[in-house]
């Protein structure tokens, strides 16, 4: 069974769109993916799967269950940990889980097997007594988890649950995400704004302005442009542009303040850049493609991260 799938799913926000005919499906026991700039549809797909926000068109199904049709049965499956902070900063660790354990209907001797059980799978045991004010950010992202994984959910939704951690604390995250997922079979569909974040996961859908614009693994995305990426730096970025057009028949693109060429034979190509316009060329760099690479192909954009987002009265309304 499909743990998630959407058919043709819009949401507007009077005359703009945030999400356009979007459809997607997530296997159960993925780590799923929506990357996306911020403002691109990541977050109204969060809410809409997570029974908060009603679709404007379309339908989302989580495990069968229908998020307009039947949202009691949608919410008992799954848990949401959302991308701003939901803990009562002034309980403890353990106060948290076991208030959220009461909400879900848990027995007392179902709430203290299962907080035991989560303390020690996310490392929190010896700060089990410890306020949640007083806990690093990767500390708090981990009881946030934990919360949401309280009732034991089949479908684990996340928004951007690294935002604020550090690379080293991303890394533990999502470590002990594959965790859960092998240890309890739980699927995990996040929303990510952060590239290399979003390299971690199983399979990957590309959002851009409400829109699906790839689909894939991480690594299969990558694949789909061959070779690798020059990246120039000229002081007449578009002298040297036309003149290596001309003269090696090569597609270049300027970006953000430097040419960038798609070659399955980088070094080969590099050297004879070098021989050509070396005194021109101020900086030559060769990286492997990137999500976003793929991002930029697939758009005609960078990836910033960062898009035009709704207003808080469009988001209200």
């Amino acid at each position: 069974m499909h743990a998630v799938i959407t058919r043709d799913l819009s949401r507007n926000f009077g005359s703009r769109r945030a999400l356009q005919g979007v459809s997607l499906e997530v296997a159960e026991g993925e780590i799923f993916g929506l990357l996306g700039p911020n403002g691109g549809g990541k977050s109204t797909m969060f809410k809409i799967l997570s029974t908060l926000l009603p679709p404007s068109a379309g339908t989302a199904e989580v495990f069968g269950k229908d998020v307009v049709a039947d949202p009691s049965a949608v919410r008992s499956l799954i848990g949401v940990v959302f991308q701003s902070p939901s803990l009562d900063k002034k309980l403890s660790v353990r106060e948290n889980l076991e208030y959220h354990g009461r909400i879900y209907g848990l027995s007392r001797s179902e709430r203290k097997e299962r907080i035991q059980d989560l303390l020690g799978r996310f490392h929190l045991g010896d700060r089990k007594g410890d306020q949640v004010g007083t806990l690093s950010g990767g500390l708090a992202r981990r009881v946030e988890i934990a919360k949401g994984m309280m009732h034991r959910p089949k479908l684990l939704l996340l928004d951007e649950p690294s935002t604020g951690l550090d690379p080293g604390a991303r890394m533990e995250l999502m470590a002990e995400l594959r965790l859960a997922r092998r240890e309890e079979g739980v699927t995990v569909l996040m929303t990510t704004h952060i590239l290399e974040e979003a390299e971690d996961c199983d399979q990957l859908a590309i959002l851009d302005r409400g829109r699906i614009v790839a689909r894939g693994t991480p690594d299969g995305l990558k694949a789909e442009i061959s070779g690798e990426i020059l990246t120039l730096e000229a002081e007449d970025l578009d002298a040297l542009k036309k003149d290596i057009e001309d003269k090696l028949d090569l597609e270049v693109e300027p970006i953000a303040g430097a040419l960038r060429i798609e070659a399955p034979k980088a070094f080969e190509l590099s050297m004879r850049l070098g021989q050509d316009f070396g005194d021109r060329i101020q900086s030559l760099h060769i990286g492997r493609p990137t999500l976003g690479d793929v991002f930029l192909r697939k758009t005609g954009r960078l990836f910033s991260g960062e898009e035009e987002v709704l207003d808080q009265a469009e988001v209200q309304g």
